[in-house]
């Protein structure tokens, strides 16, 4: 198949899959997903990205209708009816079906949702244009829900300001970008914001954060400004679909270009971690 799509059983191309229209996620948003990328049939870090699948799902009293090894071994069967090993691989779990109601009962079965389509990871050398936005979301940012008209809207006004990413922040502390976490190098340290209910514990930033410590490299959680973003050594993205991808523009400013050796040692070890 060119692409596949999986709903609570059924298996077909996307474009065959039929959802209720009563189903809780069109409506509410009520649910979670998760995403990650494949490499020729090799879909990268895909317990960790089931791990926080499922935690989401717990977050906001969910329970997935299988177990982990089974979701997995679904998973990893329907990448492999998709013609191109280069993957976009999406899954997200609702509430159920069931009458318009902001209460749930108990007993609504939960839906789950494959998605997976030809889709290649940003190339490693591709720089960031980013722009500033004024993070106006939810406090429950720890937990990867469907509710992302904030993200949406931010990610649209930098592709309109031609850029790709947007940056949050609420005051002048930085916390993530519309769809990538974000951290900054300054004086041989890797600066990142601490994991609270305020960003997505990315699984590639929990790769980062390893690689930098193997690599002898300090680390620093802690909350930092929309100031050091401009003053660092560096500044860089790392998301399921880039990996690990530098920014070399803030709001058209030039930012970062003074330690593109510890950069590069960072991104080529993160493109080998086991």
């Amino acid at each position: 198949m060119q692409n596949v799509g999986y709903y609570n059983g059924q298996i077909g191309k996307l474009s065959e899959i039929n959802i209720p229209l009563l189903d809780r996620g069109y409506y509410f948003g009520d649910g979670v997903y998760d995403a990650a990328y494949s490499i020729d049939y090799n879909i990268i870090f895909l317990d960790e990205h089931i791990d926080r699948f499922y935690k989401s799902a717990e977050l906001i009293n969910i329970i997935i209708p299988m177990c982990k090894k089974e979701f997995k071994d679904l998973v990893i069967n329907l990448s492999k009816l998709v013609e191109d090993g280069d993957q976009f691989v999406y899954f997200q779990v609702t509430r159920g079906t069931a009458i318009r109601e902001h209460i749930y009962l108990p007993q609504i079965r939960p839906n789950l949702t494959i998605m997976i389509k030809p889709k290649k990871m940003m190339n490693k050398s591709t720089k960031i244009k980013t722009i500033l936005v004024e993070d106006k979301r939810h406090y429950m940012c720890n937990v990867k829900t469907l509710n992302l008209l904030q993200n949406v809207l931010a990610a649209q006004k930098a592709y309109e300001e031609d850029a790709y990413e947007a940056i949050f922040h609420r005051g002048n502390i930085v916390t993530e970008c519309s769809h990538s976490n974000i951290h900054i190098i300054k004086n041989e340290r890797l600066i990142t914001a601490p994991l609270d209910n305020l960003i997505l514990p990315g699984v590639t930033r929990n790769h980062l954060l390893k690689v930098a410590r193997l690599l002898g490299y300090d680390v620093e959680e802690r909350k930092y400004s929309t100031n050091e973003l401009f003053e660092a050594d560096e500044v860089f993205v790392t998301a399921a679909g880039m990996m690990c991808n530098s920014v070399n523009y803030i709001n058209k400013i030039p930012v970062g270009g003074k330690n593109n050796h510890m950069f590069r040692v960072i991104q080529d070890k993160m493109f080998n971690i086991n």
